[in-house]
């Protein structure tokens, strides 16, 4: 006996497939509301053209990503072939970072800044520092929660926030005194008070940098206004002319309040390998392993054993590094300046900040500068207001080319300027 359930259950797959499939309409798709508060993204024009350049075998002087072309130190790349060839290794791995990767991070802060940090309760893995700051948002922020980050700002540091559902309020970094007074005058004055601080020194993309002094009052207005405290420390072993970037964790107290973000990608040039650490605070470490073991198993173990050996034994070669982009800032730097642009001199980060010169500033945005090296001058260079509103009227360019296609791009440069004039 066949029941009438039975026969309308025929019934419909019959009439659906009657017709193609191909001719029913599409399905709507419902986003998430967070993508919503995510704007285009302003360098997907740039790379559109970028590809297309290139596959028509165009030679382009690309500078607007913060992409090592150096690699890494032979012996850390040995380490991950003879790791990778043993079959212990590729099982899940610990989200938290295996224990000697870990004590290894420790004995790099106790010898370059002096601090001691408990590998166990300490120090965390992340797959890239990018991963652990924007995991490390939904770990502490949510509806209603507000951070402070820099401006102009490293995406990240603004939309890590966003996706948390959190809302960002934004100062200036030029002047580290003002900051600081501005984080101040935020605090008191906005309610509910803000939740945590964002800071990122050498700044990215301004190359900002401040002394171990500022890190001091960060602790004290942590303290006072009860903000959970975040640096990220990405190019700390990126710096020249003798100068050292100091560790947030170096300052007194601050590991009470707050947490710093480290990577491998910069001075060690593997950024794809994704290799990141957080260390600080053990209830901030704590609530940042508590996300990461919903989301992943942590690092490739090869890639940890690898990353190491790095530690341990290729510092001179992350000093060396240095001295090559010091190279590379010096020739870009002079060149830009022999053009009539307004360019400081970085002392640390993988970037010269460079003002759009006059009168190209005043007749066309950011982008639009950055579009005509881009097509007429095959240069590429980040605008800055792809790093918010403080960062128009400003190029950022990577220090990632050699010393000879630098020089090479600034004649291209001036060659366009020259093919390009504005007329008042």
């Amino acid at each position: 006996m066949t029941s009438d359930a039975s026969k309308l259950d025929s019934s419909a797959v019959n009439s659906e497939n009657s017709g193609s499939m191909a001719d029913q309409p599409a399905m709507a798709i419902r986003v998430a509301d967070r993508l919503e508060r995510l704007p285009p993204y302003m360098f997907g024009r740039i790379n559109a053209i970028l590809y297309q350049k290139r596959s028509e075998g165009i030679d382009m002087v690309d500078m607007g990503m913060g992409n090592p072309s150096d690699p890494p130190q032979p012996e850390v790349i040995a380490k991950l072939a003879e790791a990778a060839s043993d079959k212990a290794n590729h099982g899940y791995s610990q989200a938290n970072g295996i224990a000697s990767l870990r004590r290894e991070v420790a004995n790099k802060y106790k010898r370059k800044y002096g601090v001691t940090l408990d590998p166990e309760s300490e120090i965390l893995s992340c797959i890239g520092s990018k991963e652990g700051f924007s995991h490390m948002c939904l770990a502490l922020l949510g509806p209603g929660d507000t951070a402070i980050i820099p401006a102009p700002y490293f995406p990240i540091h603004m939309y890590g926030v966003i996706l948390a559902s959190g809302n960002v309020v934004s100062l200036d970094v030029a002047d580290p005194d003002k900051f600081l007074s501005n984080v101040a005058y935020t605090c008191e004055n906005l309610s509910p008070r803000p939740k945590a601080l964002i800071i990122n020194y050498p700044h990215n993309p301004s190359s900002a940098t401040i002394d171990p002094s500022f890190f001091i009052e960060v602790v004290r207005l942590a303290r006072k206004y009860d903000l959970m405290v975040i640096h990220d420390f990405a190019y700390a072993d990126v710096a020249f002319d003798g100068y050292q970037p100091p560790s947030f964790l170096a300052a007194p107290g601050a590991s009470k309040v707050g947490v710093e973000f480290t990577t491998m990608s910069k001075g060690y040039n593997m950024a794809g390998w994704r290799v990141g650490f957080c260390a600080g605070n053990p209830d901030m470490i704590r609530a940042l392993a508590t996300i990461k073991g919903y989301y992943d198993y942590g690092m490739f173990q090869a890639v940890q054993l690898a990353a190491i050996v790095a530690l341990k034994e290729t510092e001179a070669a992350v000093e060396a590094q240095s001295a090559i982009y010091q190279g590379r800032r010096d020739v870009l730097v002079a060149g830009l300046r022999q053009l009539g642009w307004e360019v400081p001199t970085p002392k640390a980060g993988m970037f010269a900040w460079a003002q759009v010169p006059e009168p190209w500033r005043s007749a066309m945005s950011t982008i639009d500068f950055a579009m005509m090296l881009l097509e007429d001058g095959n240069v590429v260079v980040s605008p800055g207001s792809g790093f918010g509103p403080a960062g128009e009227g400003y190029l950022r360019l990577a220090l990632v080319e050699s010393e000879e296609r630098l020089q090479q791009a600034v004649r291209q440069i001036g060659d366009c300027l020259k093919r390009n004039p504005v007329t008042k």
